[in-house]
């Protein structure tokens, strides 16, 4: 997850998760245009753990969040200063040389390290255990319970699955729907480390939070998340916190 490498941005001629769209249309007389994206729903589940008071969080690196970061750190960079006549030349030779030499050593081993490239860290958040609503044989419920035990490793019964609330996400973009459901686990629920499915390119990091410090990670700016997982915070607290009589530190 900390290693990335070889990035390039290209174009998207064709995607199994998302389709770019145009639609025009008329609003109150005035003839309007808006790009969109035609995407798959989504659920969420919010699990908290009743042996460690903990909630189970996902971590992982995402590709459009890493390249908002590096878009802007590139445009918050200085202008390069002015190398003297005549000197200017010779250091970028000088630097190709090296690169080349230390490219050379690596053998296989290279990678390609842009400029100014920020770390991964950039791209890493934190966020609810989650997954696409692809299955059409599957209920809403099946699919975060198979979500929960992939990502996170419990085996949670689909009627241990309360609903919260479903509400648009990216309403800018695509307008899809995100279900949230609430799931209570224990340690005699887990069956596996999680960590989701290799073999589709899944790389999880499964996250526990104390009950007691859940209100200050919501609202802690330098830790990057997902909405959902402050929604879901402010939720509990609100509804199920009395329940445990611990304080989430508001």
């Amino acid at each position: 997850m900390e290693q990335i490498s070889n990035v390039q941005a290209v174009p998207c001629s064709g995607s199994d998760y998302l389709r770019p769209f145009r639609v025009h249309y008329s609003q109150n007389g005035t003839k309007k245009s808006w790009d969109f994206m035609r995407t798959h729903d989504s659920v969420s589940v919010l699990i908290f753990n009743t042996t460690s008071h903990c909630f189970i969080l996902v971590k992982q690196f995402r590709p459009a969040v890493y390249m908002c970061e590096w878009e802007r750190s590139r445009s918050q960079q200085p202008e390069p200063a002015e190398q003297p006549e005549g000197e200017e030349g010779a250091v970028e030779t000088g630097a190709g040389t090296q690169e080349q030499e230390e490219a050379g050593d690596k053998g296989e081993e290279e990678t390609s390290q842009a400029p100014n490239q920020p770390p991964a860290s950039a791209g890493v958040t934190y966020e609810l255990c989650a997954g696409l609503v692809d299955k059409p044989n599957l209920s809403l419920e099946e699919i975060a319970r198979q979500e929960v035990l992939e990502e996170c490793g419990y085996d949670v019964p689909v009627t241990k699955l309360r609903r919260i609330t479903s509400y648009r996400s990216g309403v800018g973009v695509t307008g899809a729907k995100q279900t949230l459901f609430y799931a209570e686990v224990s340690e005699e629920n887990r069956v596996s480390e999680g960590g989701g499915q290799p073999q589709e390119g899944e790389l999880i990091e499964v996250v526990k939070v104390p009950l007691h410090e859940a209100m200050t990670f919501a609202y802690d700016e330098s830790i990057p998340k997902t909405m959902g997982v402050i929604f879901s915070f402010i939720w509990f607290h609100c509804n199920m916190s009395p329940k445990y009589k611990i304080s989430t530190n508001v």
